[in-house]
């Protein structure tokens, strides 16, 4: 099976994309077992670092990703995968995209730029 090289990195990292608007929502790793899981079922499937498990995306908010397409770059270091984001939201701070904080390069100041879509504490206590 050609693919990402989890031989010589067993963790690789994956930048997730919404499929239509394009927006970058996340970054976060697949191991073989997880990269695996997603070709089968569809839905990404990650590893995760501090969990130190597959981490099967919205598991416990609903809010799951259903892969549309994937790709690996030139060096089959590091996943590509664009998806449909299932309840609007895939940061577990309740927005859309993990990235919701803009830096000023002039002053370094970060400025939140997003709004949340779901509360956090309401859907994991």
């Amino acid at each position: 099976m050609s693919g990402p090289d989890f031989a010589t990195t067993p963790l690789i990292p994956v930048i997730a994309q919404e499929a239509g608007s394009g927006v970058v929502l996340m970054l976060a790793y697949m191991n073989e077992d997880a990269y695996v899981e997603t070709l089968k079922t569809g839905r990404v499937c990650y590893f995760s670092r501090s969990r130190n498990r597959l981490w099967r995306k919205g598991e416990e908010s609903g809010h799951v990703q259903e892969l549309r397409q994937i790709f690996y770059d030139c060096d089959a270091d590091t996943i590509l995968v664009k998806v449909d984001q299932i309840g609007g939201a895939a940061c577990h701070e309740g927005y859309e995209s993990c990235f919701f904080r803009e830096i000023n390069p002039e002053t370094g100041d970060a400025t939140v730029i997003a709004d949340r879509v779901f509360d956090p504490e309401e859907v994991y206590g």
